[in-house]
């Protein structure tokens, strides 16, 4: 199953963010598009949060992503606490220069399951 949700903020109107999400059993890849940034980071953290419960593993495919602002970043960590605690695995994969700069200058490289470039395919 695919599902395709976009969604542009009003003060941010040039910030669209997009997110495809396919499922295979417990297994879910979320890939995002755009800028993830203030004004369109809680429709991320709620597409991706209703999914917690019924998953054992969700992979944010970021191939997509161009830009990542703080709020985009918080987002990632409110999700990543979600999952956790469900006992849920959150992947990043595909990561971009700049966000990966983002996450090192934070130390937060060492925290994610991060994989390195490679097609995210669901069984």
């Amino acid at each position: 199953m695919c599902e395709n949700r976009s969604m542009t903020s009003n003060e941010a109107a040039p910030s669209r963010l997009s997110v495809d999400i396919d499922r295979a059993g417990d297994a879910v890849v979320v890939r995002c598009g755009g800028k993830l940034v203030a004004g369109v980071n809680d429709f991320l953290y709620t597409e991706v949060s209703r999914l917690i419960p019924e998953s054992k593993k969700i992979v944010l495919d970021l191939t997509e992503l161009t830009y990542m602002d703080s709020m985009g970043l918080g987002t990632i960590i409110r999700l990543y606490v979600s999952a956790r605690s469900a006992g849920c695995d959150l992947q990043l994969v595909n990561i971009g220069s700049r966000i990966k700069e983002l996450l090192g200058m934070t130390n937060l490289l060492s925290v994610f399951s991060v994989c390195g470039e490679h097609h995210v395919r669901i069984p």
